[in-house]
C-alpha cells in the first residue's frame, strides 16, 4: 500500500506562530537575564570552593569517626566518607575555574531566602525528634511555599497538608519506617 502524499509531505517547522514563540522566549531570556545580579568574581568563587572542600573534609572525619569499616565489610560511615571525599574533590574543581567561571552570582537579596531556607531546615531538624515528623513538615512546607515561594495562602495551606498525608501513608502506613511521629 502507498503511502498518502500528504504523509510524505515534510514538516515546516518555520510557521508564523513558531517564530513568534522562539521571539517571545528570547525576549523573556533577555529580561530574565537584566534582572539577575552580576557575577561574583574570582575571589567569591576561592571562598565558596574553601566552604565546600571544608565542608567536606568536615564529612570525611566525621564519617572516619563512625568507622568505615573495609571494602568487604562497610562501617556506617562509608557513604558520608564517599560523599566528603566527593565533597573536597568538587570543591578542589570548582578553586581551579574559579577565575574563568563567571555563571555565579554575587551575594543578593535573594540570596537570604536560601538561608532562611538553611535556618527553617534547622528548626525542623530540632522539632522532629521531639513532636515527630507531621506538624514540622507542615510547618515547614507552609512556611517554604508561602514565604520563600511566594505561593498564595490557600495553595501552601492545602498542598503542605497534602504532602504530610502523602509521606505519612507512604513511609509511616505502607513502609513502617521507624521515624518519629504522633498518630
Amino acid at each position: 500500500m502507498a503511502p498518502h502524499p500528504d504523509d510524505t509531505a515534510p514538516a515546516t517547522t518555520d510557521t508564523p506562530s513558531t517564530l513568534h514563540d522562539l521571539e517571545e522566549l528570547a525576549q523573556e531570556v533577555e529580561e530574565e537575564a537584566e534582572h539577575r545580579p552580576p557575577p561574583a568574581g574570582p575571589a567569591s568563587n576561592l571562598v565558596i570552593a574553601a566552604l565546600v572542600v571544608a565542608l567536606g573534609a568536615a564529612a570525611a572525619v566525621g564519617a572516619l569517626a563512625l568507622g568505615a569499616g573495609t571494602a568487604r565489610t562497610p562501617g556506617p560511615g562509608i557513604w558520608p566518607l564517599i560523599l566528603g571525599v566527593l565533597l573536597v574533590v568538587l570543591g578542589l574543581g570548582l578553586a581551579a575555574t574559579a577565575r574563568r567561571t563567571a555563571d555565579t552570582e554575587q551575594f543578593s537579596r535573594s540570596s537570604w531566602l536560601v538561608l532562611a531556607g538553611l535556618a527553617t531546615m534547622l528548626v525542623f531538624v530540632a522539632l522532629i525528634g521531639t513532636i515527630g515528623f507531621e506538624i514540622p513538615s507542615a510547618l515547614l512546607a507552609f512556611v517554604w511555599l508561602r514565604f520563600l515561594g511566594g505561593e498564595s495562602w490557600r495553595t501552601s495551606a492545602l498542598v503542605s497538608i497534602g504532602v504530610v498525608v502523602a509521606f505519612y501513608l507512604v513511609f509511616v502506613a505502607a513502609l513502617s519506617v521507624p521515624i518519629p511521629h504522633l498518630f
